[in-house]
């Protein structure tokens, strides 16, 4: 049970920590709201009102300049009536783009119908029954003043009299066949320049019909005037082909700096709808547009701080963590910001967006890396004027560059993302281009290897002082202080050999027992090799590096021996700071002892008191007792890879026997209750343990002290033959 604090310096110190507390969530909380003030500004600044004001018909006062590469909606509206022009044009000469039309064809039917029933008023009537009414037979002169009045027709006296003469059944032949032929030609298709020889085909059908000759030019006659064009031209087709024509046309680009109206000028309406797409006319401000800005950078906001709060916690109370994040997202956003102001529309595919995937993950961890890459990508889509391939393109790319750096080993694997990620974004403009019949964003998918490439040389060249400024140790840090050529490691490979070789073991014990918790192996191996480093001050005071050599100890009191022991601590982390050795790696030193007893010299020195003065707490570490997984992991492997020395004849029964029972003593004796693994996690490591100690005492062969030319040469036998080997 932990001690209540007792009187005033208790109640002062419980105070002292009240207002620390709120004073770091107090600047968690201001910190979150500059970010935040930040992103809003970077996204609501070109839906601020602009400063220009000025009407039609006004005289410039001076050159109005185009502040960004935008669209020039007049001329590219102008482009577009021209083009929908031609196109029009283009098609109304061709005979594709017509159909027949019904309606022409019957007017035709009707007008035949109309002019053979004129004629056929004309012929003698039949013999009816006696009483019938018959129809009043029209005069020649009567039908031949019809026919010019109604349908323009004007047959000769003599064949007009040949018809009228016909019997009825001989008139209806000829009216038959009159009519199909008519009715047959106006079946094709028939321009308007197509129509004389739709009408000489006419006329060599009635020849062809055998007609007499008064009958047959009656015929022709009326076919060559009734036979009219009959093609429309065809809506459908004639609006698509408008279309194409429509769409076809490039968007015409108002550059950044480009003057619009020069000063002296008269401004037009074109001039000023260009300012109005510009939004340099003093319209006042777009609250629609920044209500929506407002409410995405909310929306994206409370997505990252949701899910940090469920899934990744410490980040939100870690001031440092929250800087970062906060700093590489507004970095990434900036640019975008930038990129987007350039003269060159397709800038914006250079922005290096992979850099929050690619930092985030190496420096905070790959779940943070990839949930802000998914806020960055939305939020640079809304930069970029809501260019929605810019958005994937951040979104595909960010999430690749997290994948990629996932298990990182040196720098140089970097490089090797921001190729991965360029390829990736390649593949990505390519497709989109295609799919969306974007010419010129395929084109452009070399901008996305560009942009990769150029998200990990940043990368390269700023993590070393992210590392710094927010002190956090990324892997490939941890993977530097590994290096054996490290100039601590190899002061220590050189003075203290015994125990450079004491923190190799550890390492490789601490290494496994982590990865069987998973926690991070490569954290424990490098802060096992580093827990040791103050031995360097007095290497012969300890029994690894003793070799040859008598124990100082045995000549000094044991409360000195055991001043000398602790003081390792106080000496490593000392080293630590000249060699500028990061806060992760540090912990290792201060804590892999905890509390412990130094049971040695306190058993001598019990032994040599003869009134039993001997306290117990001057023969302990200073502490503190491992906080963390990884250092209560490299706290047990310490004491377990020098218990194991005294093994004569180890078994794997024994090894695991000796594992077990020092983790259960650093149990009972609480120097595990501040480091937060479980009875399952101290199963897992005493079994890993146990597995690399037998791997270390292996058996090997016992080579022969003499080996005799016989047996090099082959062996005899005893018939004298020999065996050769």
């Amino acid at each position: 049970m932990k001690r209540k604090i007792k009187g005033r310096s208790g109640q002062a110190l419980l105070q002292t920590l009240r207002e620390r507390v709120r004073e770091t969530a107090l600047s968690r909380w201001i910190l979150s709201g500059l970010i935040l003030a930040v992103v809003l500004a970077i996204l609501l600044v070109d839906a601020l009102p602009a400063e220009i004001q000025i009407d039609v018909g006004e005289v410039a006062k001076q050159d109005i300049v185009a502040p960004i590469t935008a669209v020039n909606s007049v001329e590219t509206e102008r482009l577009k009536e021209e083009a929908a022009r031609q196109a029009l044009l283009s098609v109304s000469d061709d005979p594709n783009y017509y159909q027949i039309n019904p309606a022409a064809v019957m007017r035709v039917e009707e007008d035949v119908t109309g002019v053979l029933n004129l004629l056929r008023q004309g012929t003698a009537p039949e013999e009816g029954e006696e009483g019938d009414v018959q129809p009043e037979r029209l005069t020649i002169s009567e039908i031949d003043r019809r026919l010019i009045r109604d349908w323009q027709i004007e047959i000769p006296q003599r064949d007009l009299e040949a018809v009228v003469s016909l019997s009825l059944v001989e008139f209806d032949q000829f009216a038959q066949i009159t009519a199909d032929l008519v009715l047959a030609a106006m079946e094709q298709r028939i321009s308007q320049d197509g129509l004389r020889d739709a009408r000489d085909g006419f006329e060599e059908s009635v020849k062809r019909a055998g007609l007499r000759d008064d009958l047959e030019q009656t015929a022709i006659v009326l076919g060559r005037q009734l036979i009219q064009p009959n093609l429309v031209l065809d809506t459908e087709k004639v609006n698509e082909a408008r279309e194409k024509a429509v769409q076809a046309v490039q968007p015409v680009q108002i550059m950044q700096g480009e003057i619009i109206v020069r000063k002296g000028d008269v401004v037009r309406p074109e001039h000023l709808t260009l300012m109005r797409d510009l939004g340099l006319l003093k319209t006042g401000r777009d609250y629609a547009a920044l209500a929506g800005r407002t409410l995405l950078v909310l929306a994206m906001a409370a997505l990252l701080g949701a899910y940090l709060f469920q899934n990744q916690s410490p980040v939100l109370k870690n001031i440092g963590l929250l800087g970062l994040l906060g700093a590489v997202t507004v970095t990434v956003l900036l640019l975008g910001r930038l990129f987007s102001l350039l003269a060159w529309p397709e800038a914006v595919y250079l922005n290096p967006s992979a850099l929050v995937g690619l930092l985030l993950t190496l420096l905070i961890d790959a779940r943070v890396g990839g949930i802000a890459a998914v806020v960055t990508a939305v939020l640079l889509g809304a930069i970029s004027h809501f260019m929605w391939p810019v958005s994937i393109l951040a979104l595909v790319g960010g999430l690749t560059a997290v994948l990629s750096v996932s298990r990182v080993s040196q720098r140089g694997d970097l490089m090797r993302a921001g190729f991965i990620v360029g390829g990736v974004n390649v593949l990505l403009m390519l497709a989109l281009g295609l799919a969306a019949g974007n010419s010129s964003l395929a084109l452009q998918s070399y901008l996305g290897l560009i942009s990769g490439v150029l998200a990990s040389i940043v990368a390269i060249g700023v993590l070393p002082y992210l590392e710094s400024a927010f002190k956090i140790t990324s892997p490939i840090r941890l993977l530097e202080l590994s290096n054996p050529n490290h100039p601590l490691l190899r002061r220590l490979m050189l003075e203290a050999p015994g125990t450079y070789h004491h923190s190799i073991l550890v390492g490789n014990l601490a290494e496994a027992a982590a990865e069987a918790v998973g926690g991070d192996g490569l954290l424990a191996r490098v802060g096992a090799f580093y827990h040791d480093i103050g031995k360097l001050k007095r290497p012969y005071f300890f029994v690894e590096n003793q070799v040859g050599k008598d124990n100082p100890h045995d000549k000094i009191a044991p409360s000195l021996s055991t001043l000398i022991v602790t003081s390792h601590v106080k000496d490593g982390l000392e080293l630590a700071g000249e060699y500028k050795l990061p806060d992760v790696v540090t912990q290792f030193i201060a804590q892999h002892h905890g509390t412990d007893l130094v049971r040695f010299f306190y058993h001598r020195a019990t032994e040599a008191s003869e009134d039993g003065s001997v306290e117990e707490k001057d023969f302990r570490y200073p502490g503190p007792k491992p906080q963390g997984k990884e250092v209560a992991i490299v706290s047990l492997a310490d004491a377990v890879e020098a218990a194991t020395r005294s093994l004569s004849k180890p078994t794997p029964g024994k090894i695991e026997g000796l594992v077990r029972k020092i983790i259960k003593d650093r149990l009972n004796s609480g120097e595990l209750d501040e480091s937060d693994l479980t009875f399952q996690d101290m199963d897992r490591i005493a079994s890993a343990f146990s597995k690399v100690i037998m791997g270390m005492f292996h058996t090997r062969v016992e080579y022969p002290d003499k080996i005799t030319k016989e047996e090099i040469e082959g062996k005899k036998t005893k018939n004298g033959n020999t065996v050769q080997q």
